[in-house]
């Protein structure tokens, strides 16, 4: 980058040298020098400008190669301790299905004695509640009826 802003220095110095020697008048002179400069200047943005977009964009991508690499040493080191531990739960499954099997054993006459016990207290509740129910029917029906012809016609 730098030889070729040597290298258009040199050129441009040529060009002025070779400007002088077929006697140019110092203002034409003096304008080339100014369009050189300005030239040189808008050069000079252009390359730096150039050169920060680069390291920006290489810094990025070096960002996301990092990031990539570190999940993938990640998932890397966690894999072996999600098998295992999935190994280990299956174990424990194994080991517990014989307990579970047998609470389910003894469990299940309780429940079966308990339902037999209890469907017959809830029958007779529901028998005696059932006449109440009725009655509180019978009553609301009764006040609708009252109320209605407590009503103004409309």
């Amino acid at each position: 980058m730098k030889c070729s802003l040597v290298a258009t220095l040199l050129v441009v110095l040529a060009v002025t040298h070779g400007s002088e020697a077929r006697s140019l008048v110092k203002r034409e002179v003096q304008a080339e020098v100014d369009k050189i400069t300005q030239l040189f200047k808008e050069m000079s943005a252009s390359v730096t400008t150039a050169t920060q977009d680069m390291v920006e964009k290489m810094k990025a991508l070096e960002m996301t190669n990092t990031a990539q690499t570190y999940m993938e040493d990640s998932r890397a080191k966690i894999q072996p301790l999600v098998e295992k531990v999935q190994a280990e739960a299956a174990k424990l499954q194994e080991q517990v299905k014989p307990f579970i099997s047998n609470i389910e054993e003894h469990i299940r006459p309780l429940t079966g004695d308990f339902s037999a016990q209890v469907q017959p207290l809830a029958d007779n509740f529901q028998a005696q509640v059932k006449p109440l129910t009725d009655m509180m029917e019978k009553f609301l029906q009764q006040v609708m009826e009252q109320s209605k012809a407590l009503m103004p016609p409309q």
